[in-house]
């Protein structure tokens, strides 16, 4: 059953750019009117209107030239310092990301989207963060994914040892810089067992790199999404690539391999918590993120354990 909140309750333009902001504040971030006005649930709005909506409704403000709840003031500078680091630390990433988007495809052919989430995709970016991706993959090859980046992530970030961090993607061998955040089997889009706004919004914000026909897919197989978001039936696609001229062969990689990738990524889910043990705020920083992905994120049961 799809969670959240339904298109029924988008009603006035007051309701929308309240829900909007709870929203992107859930997530920890704010952004400027204008932005706020294409991000807008039931659909965009100028960004006049987000301003008159804000100045009608008693628990918004514009601080840090930011639109946030009141409720949330003492947060303004630092979400805004956050804001504004993204438009330097971002610039060197993206190209960094599509260079490994094209090298992750061509050995693991199974892969057949891929998507920039998380902060770098949302505008708060730090250069001490990790790069967030969204995968589609062919059924019975979750784990091999899992495994296909987190491997190829370590000897790419062999060549970025000096790279910021934090308690987050601080790592013994080198700092944790690609990170699979949400991949879903084919199976499980058509239909999505959630369709609710943080599933949409998700799919709004999220860069596509490789594969937006597999994108496509989705939204057409599950059009509540679009109640959300009408946004989602026209986006660009700016950082898409060309599939790689060469790819490994699907048949390296039968299906009954998945369950040794499963036992394999385990082992590297439970060292990941362990680093983070001494760490409260980064333990509840991805239990947050994982709580927002469920029933699709992976290895659940040992989160809980």
């Amino acid at each position: 059953m799809a969670v959240g909140y339904s298109p029924a309750r988008y009603t006035s333009v007051s309701d929308r750019v309240r829900q909007t902001v709870r929203l992107l504040q859930r997530r920890g971030y704010a952004v400027t009117p204008s932005r706020l006005g294409g991000l807008c649930l039931g659909g965009p709005l100028p960004e006049d209107e987000v301003r008159w909506a804000v100045a009608a409704s008693p628990e918004l403000t514009i601080a840090e030239g930011l639109v946030i709840e009141r409720a949330v003031m003492a947060r303004a500078r630092d979400i805004s310092a956050r804001a504004i680091a993204h438009e330097s630390d971002s610039v060197a990433y993206l190209p960094m990301t599509s260079r490994f988007v094209r090298a992750l495809v061509a050995v693991a052919p199974f892969i057949r989207s891929v998507s920039v989430a998380g902060s770098l995709a949302s505008g708060g970016f730090r250069a001490s963060d990790d790069v967030d991706l969204n995968l589609i993959v062919d059924d019975g090859h979750r784990h091999l994914a899992y495994v296909a980046v987190n491997v190829l992530g370590l000897l790419h970030a062999l060549a970025h040892r000096a790279k910021p961090v934090d308690d987050l993607t601080r790592r013994p061998i080198a700092p944790r810089l690609m990170t699979a955040n949400l991949i879903l089997e084919v199976s499980q889009c058509h239909p999505l067992e959630r369709q609710d706004v943080d599933m949409a919004y998700e799919l709004l914000v999220a860069e596509p790199v490789f594969g937006p026909e597999a994108i496509d897919d989705v939204l057409d197989s599950n059009p509540a999404l679009l109640d959300h978001y009408p946004q989602l039936a026209e986006r660009r696609r700016p950082l898409c690539i060309d599939p790689p001229s060469w790819r490994l062969p699907k048949s390296v990689f039968p299906a009954f391999l998945d369950g040794a990738a499963r036992r394999v990524g385990v082992a590297a889910w439970r060292y990941m918590q362990w680093t983070r043990r001494r760490h409260p705020e980064a333990l509840a920083r991805v239990a947050f993120v994982r709580s927002t992905m469920r029933p699709y994120t992976l290895f659940d049961e040992h989160a809980r354990s």
